[in-house]
């Protein structure tokens, strides 16, 4: 048996791989498929896009976080009911944690998932040269798999035909349509304001015009064509086994402030037995009173910080709920906003919920990119004497006024340094973790909202 899947790959970052990816799943959507879509590496972005366009969520695949099985468990888990699945690189195609490996890299996940290949070339100011790009990506590392080739920034009808032609003579693979240099389409701002406009859909106009642009010189048959592979063999053993009946409630702060959950990291909490229930902070709603749990994901409080700030209310409950013991986890922009003040870079201080000492200070550039290994620290519940894995990005810095009980000890590309808050039952700190690399995190969340279940009925 087979099915439909195809990788998106550049032969480096700003190619037009997310252009040209939203564009493909609106095409096919368009023509009656039911699309899935994925994307390498940690981002939350990208998804938010495939999951607007598509209609199903979609799905990080990993291969430095999560170990080769996990990704196979995600991706055979994400493509149930899927007519093809259509999963988008990141950075070049061979890019990923290790200069020496394909480790993390788009290629190591086309090998995993034994997907086919296609290739997206900025053929700006080349004709025949393009060949040259494409035959070295085949042949860099077997089992690449490249089956198809599309021309970006091409200029004209005519310059096209020049790639083609030297593309399908020396590398024996179609090329099977181009976008042009000037689209006149740009993609919508990937960060302000991006998931409310994206939920209350707002760029529907703009997805129905790149679905256009994209079907007028792409040849969706032959995309089609090329996208036919094997049914893979996944193991048993899935993370995402049928939700049992809830025995914990975890409340889960959800807007446009806080948005950043991996959907893997929430189905596994229900496949143990949790119910999640969603409360707007940026809509002062309280943690619901009976929630045993609770989880601040990460997000852009920054650019919510007065409203943020002025609601009172949410503010005390969620305060109150941490300081009872309530079993929290805070990622992110969820420990920026337990801080006591979040500054941004115009110079004005908000208040926040003010569980952890210490303030919040944006920056105007990147203060910290990347993986990290992590290991519990000071009897830390969720990973206690336990490693996970997760990533960094964010553009703040914190700056404790006391000495901080730390939750956990992360190491990176820059060495081991200790990380995060620790108080009462809260895990707080900048590292966003995927739970799939450690599901026993998920056990330790559960079994401590029933322990404290237990105290408070007792």
């Amino acid at each position: 048996m087979t099915q439909r899947r195809i990788v998106i790959a550049g032969t480096g970052s700003g190619v037009g791989k997310t252009t040209l990816t939203i564009g493909l799943m609106a095409a096919l959507k368009k023509r009656g498929l039911v699309v899935q879509g994925f994307k390498c590496g940690p981002d939350y972005i990208d998804p938010s896009y495939h999951t607007a366009v598509t209609g199903r969520v979609s799905r990080n695949l990993d291969s430095w976080m999560l170990m080769k099985d996990r990704v196979l468990d995600i991706f055979h888990h994400g493509t149930k009911g899927a007519d093809i699945s259509v999963i988008e690189g990141v950075m070049g195609f061979y890019d990923g944690k290790n200069p020496e490996t394909n480790e993390g890299s788009t290629a190591e996940i086309s090998m995993i998932t034994q997907s086919p290949v296609l290739l997206v070339v900025n053929c700006a100011s080349m004709a025949r040269s393009a060949a040259a790009i494409v035959k070295g990506f085949q042949l860099f590392a077997e089992g690449s798999n490249i089956v198809g080739v599309i021309a970006n920034k091409v200029g004209s009808e005519g310059h096209y035909q020049l790639v083609k032609k030297a593309i399908e003579q020396e590398c024996g693979i179609p090329v099977i349509g181009y976008l042009k240099r000037e689209l006149d389409i740009e993609i919508p701002e990937r960060h302000l304001g991006l998931i409310p406009s994206l939920e209350r859909g707002e760029l529907d106009g703009f997805f129905e015009q790149l679905s256009s642009l994209v079907s007028e010189t792409i040849d969706i048959d032959r995309l089609l064509e090329i996208s036919v592979a094997n049914l893979l063999n996944v193991a048993n053993d899935s993370l995402f086994n049928e939700q049992k009946e809830p025995i914990v409630k975890i409340a889960v702060a959800k807007d446009a402030a806080f948005n950043f959950y991996y959907p893997e990291n929430l189905e596994m909490l229900k496949s143990k037995g949790a119910e999640i229930t969603y409360f707007s902070p940026l809509a002062n709603e309280e943690v619901p009173q009976d929630a045993d749990g609770l989880y601040i994901g990460g997000g852009f409080p920054e650019e919510f910080a007065d409203t943020l700030a002025n609601n009172e209310q949410v503010k005390d409950s969620v305060k109150q709920a941490i300081e009872s013991g309530m079993p929290t986890l805070a990622e992110c922009g969820g420990f920026m906003y337990l801080t006591e003040s979040i500054e941004t870079t115009d110079n004005n201080k908000f208040e926040m919920v003010g569980v952890i000492p210490g303030a919040v200070q944006m920056q105007t550039r990147l203060t910290a990119l990347g993986y990290r290994e992590i290991t519990g620290q000071n009897s830390n519940f969720l990973l206690d004497n336990l490693k996970a894995k997760g990533h960094e990005f964010h553009y703040s810095t914190y700056q404790p006024t006391e000495e901080p009980t730390f939750a956990y000890e992360t190491k990176g590309m820059r060495g081991v340094k200790k990380e995060g808050y620790l108080t009462h039952n809260l895990v707080a700190g900048y590292t966003h973790f995927h739970f799939a690399s450690c599901p026993e995190m998920v056990d330790n969340w559960i079994n401590k909202c029933l322990e404290r279940k237990g105290e408070m009925t007792t």
